[in-house]
């Protein structure tokens, strides 16, 4: 399918879907603006370690509930409506690491998206930009909502509202943040000034703040000039091409050369590498928001005041925050027992967490990590996670699950010239056709049905049917049945790396 197939394709998938919400009036569908969500899915989640890792970070975690924040940003403004505009789909942004997991998570809520999958991580602001660029084609007059994707909302009632009052300024012209009043002096967040009062309790903005020291931003929040920054905005998707490329001309440039230069894989739309990665790394707030009102003829920053119970969930004393707490201010997750403790969070993936006798505490299990910090210092995990990358250990980036576009394997044990491996592939699931030149493997079927290609041959395998590929030898595994395939595999040789895998087809295109 060609590029302006796919752009057509979307714009009839919008406008169907603007029908529908209308309940079949096509008169009050086509005049109404298509506000689309952007939500900006990168970053590496690193102070919510260990539960949160590089390659598969805090938004694609059930970190609250039954869906992953990923999800649950998508359901925010699923069927919204507003007097102003009706919602289409959304655009998400992420890295090339995680567009399968995303895929994934998307299609289990049935909610069809386009995918932009970054070249290389250039911050929000190069993001937010590609967005903007497909906004625009798909759309010329479409508005953009930005939402970063691991952020939690208590009262989506109230959040929709924000949204709507966000909308009419947004169709003015001019580019909205949504800010919260501060409940406490907090250095975690950035900070926006409020200037003049405008229409519907918005203000202009005065200016954006980085994150203060404490002092500071106790200052901040005595004064009652100052409002959290919540890190959503909203505007034309045209107005902020139109504000960059005044005030950041090289993001502009190499941005719209990227997305000019790229197509559709599968699924999924990449930009031109080359040139997206001319772009400086920039974020939203220091490519455009800090310089809104400083330059002549550019769009004026306005805030609405969102009261939604927003988190940002950016340390485990923001989930202790969100989560409900029993009798005694303590929040638990998993196989738990606690004994004269208090305003704790214990959070166990498999093994007991018992604790006695301790106050402020965070304790998060996994199966190959566990955490123990003091509430009152979590900012510092992310330092720590460095401190564990720097010792080149693997759980500073991966779980001992790892999640694959076939499925997933679980790495159950582990010696000097071997490793054992659960793999599971679901139904359809097909794995690269591939080579090892430092391992033999063996596979055991444990349930399911497996089709296995071995230099020439090709045969299946069934429940407690088992195989040998040996070094060297060009092999496959595909799951042909409706059901999962289970299996464990046992390797063995000088080295077990990931890294020794040549791949030679691929039905995911990484070959």
């Amino acid at each position: 399918m060609s590029f302006m197939e796919h752009e057509d394709k979307l714009i009839e998938s919008a406008d169907n879907r603007a029908l529908q919400m209308n309940h079949g009036s096509s008169k009050g569908a086509v005049s109404r603006t298509a506000i689309i969500p952007v939500i900006l899915a990168g970053g590496a989640g690193s102070r919510l370690w260990p539960l949160s890792r590089e390659q598969f970070p805090k938004q694609l975690i059930e970190v609250l509930g039954e869906h992953s924040l990923l999800q649950s940003t998508v359901n925010r403004l699923t069927g919204f409506h507003c007097e102003s505009g009706i919602c289409a789909a959304p655009i998400v942004v992420c890295g090339e690491e995680h567009k399968f997991a995303i895929s994934e998570q998307l299609g289990a809520l049935g909610v069809k998206s386009r995918i932009l999958v970054e070249p290389a991580r250039r911050d929000t602001a190069p993001a937010f930009t590609l967005a903007a660029l497909d906004a625009s084609a798909l759309d010329g007059d479409a508005i953009i909502v930005g939402m970063p994707a691991d952020h939690a909302i208590a009262n989506l009632g109230a959040f929709q509202r924000a949204i709507g009052a966000a909308v009419k300024h947004a169709q003015a012209g001019q580019i909205v943040t949504l800010g919260i009043p501060p409940m406490r002096p907090e250095t975690g967040f950035g900070y926006i000034r409020l200037g003049s009062g405008v229409q519907d309790g918005a203000h202009q903005v005065l200016g954006f703040m980085e994150k203060p020291p404490m002092e500071l931003a106790a200052q901040y929040v005595k004064s009652g000039e100052y409002w959290w920054n919540s890190g959503i905005f909203v505007m034309r998707a045209q107005v902020w091409l139109d504000t960059l490329r005044r005030v950041q001309p090289e993001i502009y440039d190499a941005c719209t050369t990227a997305y000019s230069q790229g197509s559709n894989a599968g699924a999924y739309f990449e930009p031109g590498a080359e040139a997206f990665a001319q772009s400086p790394a920039v974020s939203i707030d220091y490519a455009v928001m800090e310089r809104l009102g400083t330059v002549a003829d550019i769009a004026r920053g306005v805030v609405v005041r969102l009261d939604a119970g927003w988190s940002d969930l950016g340390a485990w004393d923001s989930v202790w925050d969100a989560l409900d707490k029993d009798q005694n201010d303590n929040v638990v997750r998993g196989r738990v027992v606690l004994e004269g403790t208090t305003s704790s969070i214990a959070y166990s993936e498999g093994r007991l967490i018992a604790c006695v006798g301790v106050d402020d505490l965070v304790v998060v299990e996994t199966p190959d990590a566990v955490l123990v910090a003091n509430k009152s210092r979590v900012q510092e995990v992310k330092q720590l996670v460095g401190r564990i990358r720097d010792l080149r250990a693997p759980e500073a980036d991966v779980h001992r699950k790892v999640r694959r576009p076939w499925g997933y394997y679980d790495s159950i044990d582990k010696g000097e010239r071997f490793q054992v491996k659960r793999i599971v592939v679901q139904s359809g699931g097909c794995l690269s056709l591939q080579v090892h030149y430092h391992r033999a493997e063996h596979w055991i079927v444990v349930s399911g049905t497996a089709r296995v290609t071995r230099g020439d041959e090709q045969f299946l395998l069934s429940e407690n049917e088992s195989t040998y590929i040996p070094l060297g030898v060009t092999h496959r595994l595909e799951n042909p049945g409706r059901m999962p395939l289970e299996m464990i595999e046992v390797q063995s040789g000088s080295y077990l790396g990931e890294d020794d895998i040549v791949r030679f087809a691929d039905t995911y295109g990484r070959d």
